[in-house]
């Protein structure tokens, strides 16, 4: 799987939102190999998406279509300064990797020193967080060859968000869990209150957007 993260400074949420419902509705069904997206803006005015493809290669054929560089240019003017994306071929799902119901999501960015050990962590069982989080739907984490990465976290909703984050983990799980924070830097939280999803109906679950090149729904 491939995913796309797609980031900027947005000056007009209402318009941001109605383009990705307009290209979910008008190109999706017909660009190859896209999965499915999730959405939102933060209270300060950052956009961000993460988009799921089949592969790079799929992306990247979608964004030469000439519909999906106008539909682009017209997405790009609801932005102050330049959109960044970041294309991350080192991508994967945990628990039920999310879902359209999710009433919160929580976005955190940073770098891993060793993204090898990383990935293994985030691969391994998960009934421990399953047991003890139940607000955790599920989500995705996305990283590049540096180490960077971005993860999406979907909630029923806020409030179970926040009472679950004082909960106490067992030893081992909180201990693990802490090795793994101690390797991250740069760590910064983006808070989505109110996320919108798309999704392909090959994709079989919640959470879609996108493209491969900088002209990403």
């Amino acid at each position: 799987m491939f995913i796309q993260i797609i980031q900027g400074r947005c000056r007009d949420a209402e318009q941001v939102h109605r383009l990705t419902d307009e290209w979910r509705e008008t190109m999706g069904p017909r660009a190859e190999g896209w999965l499915g997206g999730t959405y939102g803006i933060t209270d300060d005015g950052e956009f961000v998406a993460a988009v799921r493809f089949e592969s790079r290669e799929a992306a990247a054929r979608n964004s030469t279509r000439p519909e999906q560089g106008e539909w682009f240019d017209r997405m790009r003017q609801c932005f102050d300064g330049d959109v960044v994306f970041h294309d991350c071929d080192d991508a994967v799902m945990f628990l039920d990797g999310g879902s359209d119901d999710a009433g919160f999501v929580q976005v955190m960015q940073g770098r891993v020193s060793d993204p090898t050990a990383f990935r293994r962590f985030m691969e391994q069982p998960m009934d421990v967080l399953h047991e003890q989080r139940p607000e955790i739907i599920g989500g995705t984490i996305a990283m590049e060859p540096d180490g960077w990465f971005t993860e999406t976290v979907a909630f029923r909703s806020e409030d179970e968000a926040r009472a679950g984050e004082v909960k106490q983990m067992p030893e081992d799980a909180r201990r693990e869990w802490e090795e793994q924070m101690a390797a991250m830097t740069d760590l910064r939280y983006l808070d989505l209150h109110s996320p919108w999803f798309a999704s392909s109906m090959r994709s079989g679950m919640g959470t879609g957007m996108g493209s491969g090149t900088g002209t990403a729904p």
